[in-house]
């Protein structure tokens, strides 16, 4: 054997030697087959295997997304609206992954489209729109049942679009524009009912302030005005007046009564006896000045 003979199968050795080493990354497992058979996982790091007779798959083992297509769907109230979604996934079982489905890709995205067509049929156009995190909740429930046997998770669903047609979009926008001005006249009539209310209240309170001080004011004059009556009476009775000093006073009244302005004065009827008091006054007089000028005339 001639050195370029063995240069050659050297050559040969070190190719398939180097063949023989395998590296594995932190996010991937190895899976080995020998003869076609599936023999063993490998964790990350440095592997040998014996090229020709082994082989290896590797499996990626972070989470990845599934960009579901968008789609016509028919909802309860028979209306088409285009929905598209993404699906986050992570392998929990490299081996299901391999050997139990031959493109987890393509299958979970028809299994997406399929259960998503089926979630949003059960729904009304405007529960559709508002039902988002339900449908999500729901969807990913399914679609982790469904995948559990080829070896996945699916960890979350969400739905980037759910477009009605133009025309319905155009009627929901009115409604929406016609609700709004709905409850903003709503608001307008409260805000005057309730200013008129208050209004109403604070003119009822302001009446019922000035008729109660208008009844303090009454109260206390009619007070004042009994206290002073009591007062007088007090003081006449206290001072025992006669006869000859009420016919006085009364005298006093009828001056300041004549001076006034009328033409006629009608005198009550208890004034007959006040007359009768002055009568006396005046014999009463009469026989003091009689005495009087005899004794003058006697001096004289």
């Amino acid at each position: 054997m001639n050195t370029f003979t063995l240069i050659v199968i050297a050559v040969v050795l070190l190719i398939i030697a180097a063949k023989g080493i395998k590296i594995v990354r932190p996010w991937e497992k190895g899976l080995i087959e020998r003869l076609g058979k599936y023999q063993r996982t490998a964790d990350s790091g440095l592997t040998i295997i014996f090229p020709i007779v082994e082989k290896m798959q590797k499996v990626d083992m972070r989470e990845q997304v599934v960009d579901v297509p968008p789609q016509a769907v028919i909802t309860k109230d028979n209306v088409a609206v285009d929905v598209d979604a993404v699906v986050y996934y992570e392998v929990t079982d490299p081996v299901k992954v391999t050997y139990n489905v031959a493109n987890f890709y393509l299958a979970a995205t028809k299994l997406a489209q399929t259960n998503l067509r089926n979630l949003i049929g059960d729904l009304a156009l405007d529960e559709s729109l508002t039902s988002r995190e339900v449908i999500n909740t729901k969807l990913r429930q399914i679609l982790d049942d469904a995948t559990d046997k080829w070896g996945t998770k699916v960890t979350r669903v969400e739905l980037q679009r759910i477009e009605p047609p133009s025309d319905v979009t155009e009627a929901m926008h009115r409604q929406m524009k016609a609700e709004r001005d709905r409850r903003a006249m709503i608001l307008e009539a409260e805000g005057a009912k309730k200013s008129a209310i208050l209004k109403a209240e604070g003119q009822a309170e302001a009446i019922k302030k000035v008729a109660d001080a208008d009844k303090y004011k009454k109260i206390a004059i009619a007070q004042g005005e009994a206290d002073a009556i009591q007062s007088v009476y007090n003081a006449i009775h206290k001072g025992n007046p006669t006869n000859d000093l009420i016919a006085i006073k009364y005298l006093e009244a009828l001056q300041s009564i004549a001076n006034g302005t009328a033409s006629k004065v009608f005198l009550p009827y208890e004034a007959s006896g006040v007359l009768g008091s002055i009568g006396g006054i005046a014999e009463l007089l009469k026989e003091k000045v009689t005495p009087t000028k005899k004794k003058e005339k006697e001096t004289a």
